[in-house]
């Protein structure tokens, strides 16, 4: 029987079920446009800004693991709160730059096979994270420490992985902006 208490986790689950597959799709819709809009050229600087995001995020999802296993509350809970934050700026400027701007293409050299392999691997653990991130934040929220762990084991290498090859794929493909 479900009381009144359990209709606010309810609710928050389907909000979770709902953006983990609506982030993606919306992404995928918004980089899928054939005609690029015009943001002005400010939008020429957000790859840039996205690797500080990415490479600020690798740094606090660490330091995230290490309070924990200080067993720094406090501190982790600060740590993975700001991760979240940023990693959601990352996805409105990274969209924002995709809707309108193409997208670099990557020269035909002894790098490529190397460069698409950590850029696939990287949009592919991207899409899939979303819900497990999510996941775990919503289990943290409700203070169920024993979901968050189980989940966290799967969504922290993953948004660590993602946040990692995010500066590698931006370090790769820099050099060729125009």
């Amino acid at each position: 029987m479900q009381t009144e208490a359990t209709k606010p986790q309810m609710l928050n689950k389907k909000l979770v079920n709902f953006f983990s597959i609506a982030i993606p799709v919306a992404v995928a819709v918004l980089l899928g446009m054939p005609v690029k809009v015009n943001l002005g050229e400010w939008t020429k600087f957000l790859p840039h800004l996205n690797a500080v995001i990415n490479s600020i995020t690798s740094v606090l999802l660490v330091l995230g693991l290490v309070f924990i296993k200080m067993k720094k509350i406090k501190a982790h809970e600060t740590m993975m709160l700001i991760s979240f934050v940023l990693g959601s700026l990352f996805l409105v400027t990274y969209v924002l730059y995709h809707f309108s701007n193409e997208s670099t293409p990557y020269p035909d050299n002894g790098w490529k096979p190397l460069y698409l392999f950590v850029l696939i691997s990287h949009i592919t653990l991207s899409v899939g994270v979303v819900r497990f991130v999510l996941l775990a934040l919503y289990y943290a929220l409700q203070k169920d420490f024993v979901s968050h762990k189980k989940m966290t084991k799967i969504a922290y290498p993953i948004w660590l992985y993602v946040s990692v090859t995010g500066v590698i794929v931006y370090l790769m493909i820099s050099p060729y902006y125009s």
